[in-house]
């Protein structure tokens, strides 16, 4: 808890537009959780606020990441006011959309059912393609710059960055595909709140994992650099065990629902 309220204390003296963004979000969360209690219509078996907020959540910690890393960049101020902008602002605009499309009981993603509703995937597109490219642009400034932080954080960083372009990447496949699911239509039987198909092939679990590996490397490698006091090459050869096990892990998740199989079969 201390930790965390060091990130948001420290996300918020260098960037406040970012921070406030991730209040927003945050508020946002309960405002689909007071709609889950309130709205009882649904859309593709699930109820229409479900999706918003998982995305809420799923926003709020991906920008309050960028946040905090971006504190362990040398980067000029204008820089990283330019990047936490073009960051915080893209993704509330999309997150916006789904909250949007949520409150009319229509669908985000895929729906092309208007020349408006394609209009508005689209721009979802974009907001998400800039996004990418600000990834992209991370690998290549962690692999250039000295980062103000242990060697094993920063070979951890550039592992989550590199892993989340992969997830990216498979949120590209759904797009291509226009759907989620394989072997079955989207919606239908799926596990608790993030409603991954039990019935057939859903490629949202390794699009999940894929994009929360910028928390979870890094975290893993905080972890063992205050339990474990050994060399600085030791922990990245533990750290890059850990990141090709998650990477691992990834790719089952892909192969698996590539083949029309659930990860949990109910």
């Amino acid at each position: 808890m201390i930790y965390i309220k060091k990130i948001f204390s420290t996300v918020k003296e260098e960037s406040p537009i970012l921070y406030w963004i991730v209040i927003t979000l945050l508020i946002s969360v309960i405002g689909c959780i007071i709609g889950l209690l309130v709205d009882d219509r649904t859309l593709m078996g699930v109820n229409v606020w479900i999706k918003p907020l998982k995305f809420s959540i799923s926003g709020s910690i991906y920008i309050l990441t960028v946040g905090y890393l971006m504190t362990l960049y040398p980067f000029s101020k204008r820089k990283k006011n330019i990047l936490n902008n073009i960051n915080s602002w893209t993704l509330l605009l999309e997150i916006g959309i789904i909250i949007y499309q949520a409150s009319r009981g229509v669908q985000s993603h895929y729906n092309q059912s208007s020349l408006f509703d394609g209009l508005l995937f689209a721009a979802m597109g974009i907001l998400i393609g800039i996004n990418v490219l600000i990834m992209v642009l991370f690998i290549f400034e962690t692999i250039r710059l000295k980062l103000k932080t242990t060697a094993s954080v920063q070979w951890a960083i550039l592992l989550g960055w590199i892993i989340i372009v992969i997830g990216s990447w498979i949120g590209g496949q759904m797009i291509s595909q226009l759907s989620h699911n394989v072997g079955v239509a989207d919606g239908g039987a799926g596990l608790p709140l993030v409603n991954w198909s039990t019935v057939g092939g859903d490629l949202r679990i390794a699009h999940f994992f894929g994009l929360h590996g910028i928390q979870i490397i890094p975290l893993f490698a905080l972890w063992l650099s205050k339990k474990w006091n050994t060399k600085s090459r030791n922990q990245i050869i533990a750290v890059t065990i850990f990141g090709l096990l998650y990477a691992t892990w990834i790719g089952f998740t892909f192969y698996q629902a590539k083949q029309g199989m659930a990860l949990i079969k109910l």
